[in-house]
């Protein structure tokens, strides 16, 4: 694997992410929490949808979950 493209939370749309993902793109956001700074990388292996958090692995198994996941935890901009 080559180097992840890496963003901060909300610099890109749902679908821009989406669309590096689906290109083979790691992704690495970086995001606030709790007044720390966290990385989660997020992949798709042409089946599932990863996003790795710093706490735990979450799996998706479509495109329509892993666009609520990155609207819902704010990595993607709001739309």
């Amino acid at each position: 694997m080559g180097t992840p493209t890496v963003v901060e939370a909300g610099e890109y749309s749902t679908e821009e992410l989406i669309d590096l993902l689906q290109s083979g793109e790691r992704v690495v956001v970086k995001t606030e929490f709790l007044g720390s700074t966290h990385e989660v990388t997020l992949r798709w292996d042409g089946t599932t949808y990863y996003c790795d958090t710093p706490t735990r692995l979450h799996k998706h198994d479509d495109v329509e979950e892993m666009r609520f996941c990155l609207q819902k935890n704010g990595y993607a901009a709001e739309e």
